[in-house]
């Protein structure tokens, strides 16, 4: 039994043209958690983008800009795992839709003090696809700090969050 945020006492979750601020979707009448219906929704091209960051030390970024890790290509590894974790972002975050997705890229780039990770996600379908992409961003620092743990143990995942997102009812949203 979910028990409501004291204070905050749930309404009928509807779907988000008809929904009032600061209702979650994702609650029935009672609280409990619940898949949103999609189906009224329209087909609609969507793109989601997001960033996060994983810090290093200098000996790290140096072997990435050079010979490269003990374990191998980080990067590379980084890129397809992020590419993989946007794929099973339903399995991963329980009431995420399973979409079709149409493309998945994923940027990363070594800076002086970090790997800086973008991940852009693309569909057409009846909801957005922000979940994957910041699951691409997150799956892809993982694989990082697992290649990189060896040289530095230290290493932190921070700043992710959506940059921009297009498609859908609600419209576009950028963050800059």
């Amino acid at each position: 039994m979910t028990t409501p945020t004291p204070g905050h006492t749930p309404g009928p979750a509807q779907e988000p043209q008809g929904r009032e601020p600061g209702r979650l979707t994702h609650l029935d009448d009672a609280g409990a958690a619940r898949m949103v219906d999609v189906s009224g929704k329209e087909v609609t091209a969507r793109t989601a983008r997001a960033g996060g960051r994983v810090l290093v030390s200098p000996r790290v970024v140096e072997l990435l800009r050079g010979e490269g890790v003990p374990k191998g290509d980080a990067l590379a590894t980084a890129r397809i795992a992020g590419i993989m974790g946007a794929k099973r972002t339903p399995d991963l975050i329980p009431l995420c839709h399973p979409l079709a997705l149409s493309g998945v890229t994923l940027d990363l780039s070594v800076t002086d003090d970090a790997v800086e990770i973008e991940a852009t996600v693309r569909t057409t379908d009846r909801t957005g696809v922000e979940m994957e992409a910041l699951t691409a961003v997150s799956v892809a620092a993982l694989t990082v700090i697992d290649m990189v743990k060896a040289v530095d143990k230290k290493a932190v995942i921070t700043d992710v969050k959506v940059l921009e997102k297009t498609g859908g009812a609600s419209g576009d949203w950028s963050r800059a």
